[in-house]
């Protein structure tokens, strides 16, 4: 982000995760840092300590592509990492200034619509900051975190209804923390996103462990376990649709495997009347 040595502190934390005989470094004797030592990461890239020290610390910005792909491989970053290392360089290059703020998220015409045709499919409008913009009543039966105006990423931290819906709720909090991560890359100016950030940091230990990591994961299609309050232990396939002509707007669905006992259990659950209440929590 604008003003801040975001370049540097991913490739610290990266190093960190590495351990050393993963890398093919002896293991043995006393370690004062975690992971890979500054020289040692350098060794294996193939760059100067001295080079390499001055992009930690963010006194130079304009390293090449090449040795980019050389301190992915040797803190073995995925294909998503890597692809987040180089929009770091491409941001930090950039003059400090930050872009203006955004208008508001408008859902994109006919989104509405499209959700409430989707009978007895749990969906909704997924905004480039995780606000929804949009939902069908299945979905908001499904889970209150998916009601319009809410933000997904704020209430798997801060709502402790969203704990007790998710019985896997650490991989759920680490990978909702990986999403925003490769959302922000793409834009790491952005001041509401700054903010977002730095409200959770400030509210949530979990939430600043885990951003500290530079995890990067795009939301992609999985399965995901929820504990209902009223239709009990659901098993759902998500699926994740991007909205073309949007600014990163994302369709999610929900969907059972046919006649499986969830489908049954989200086939009462989404059944219209007046025992399905959204906003009910346990």
């Amino acid at each position: 982000m604008p003003g801040t040595n975001a370049l540097g502190s991913f490739l610290k934390a990266r190093r960190a995760l590495v351990r050393p005989e993963d890398a093919g470094l002896p293991a043995f004797g006393r370690r004062r840092v975690a992971g890979l030592r500054r020289d040692e990461l350098a060794a294996l890239a193939g760059v100067s300590l001295a080079y390499l020290t001055r992009l930690e610390q963010g006194r130079d910005r304009n390293p090449s592509e090449q040795v980019l792909d050389a301190l992915g491989a040797a803190l073995r970053l995925d294909a998503d990492l890597t692809a987040h290392l180089h929009a770091l360089a491409r941001d930090a290059s950039r003059p400090n200034g930050g872009p203006a703020r955004r208008p508001p998220e408008r859902p994109a015409p006919g989104a509405g619509s499209l959700l409430d045709a989707w009978v007895g499919v749990p969906a909704y409008l997924r905004g480039r900051r995780f606000d929804v913009l949009a939902a069908n009543a299945r979905a908001m039966a499904l889970a209150p975190m998916y009601r319009p105006g809410r933000n997904l990423v704020r209430d798997v931290f801060l709502d402790p209804y969203a704990r007790a819906l998710f019985p896997q709720w650490d991989a759920v909090a680490a990978g909702s923390v990986a999403a925003l991560r490769a959302v922000a890359s793409a834009d790491l100016g952005d001041p509401a996103l700054r903010e977002l950030v730095e409200e959770l940091s400030a509210a949530s230990e979990d939430f600043r462990r885990l951003w500290e990591r530079h995890d990067v994961r795009p939301t992609r299609d999985e399965t995901k376990e929820f504990a209902h309050p009223v239709a009990g232990p659901l098993v759902l396939r998500r699926h994740s649709l991007t909205v073309a002509g949007t600014d990163g707007q994302v369709v999610i669905a929900y969907q059972a495997e046919p006649g499986t006992p969830s489908a049954a259990a989200l086939a009462r659950l989404t059944a219209p009347g007046p025992d399905h209440d959204a906003t009910r929590s346990p």
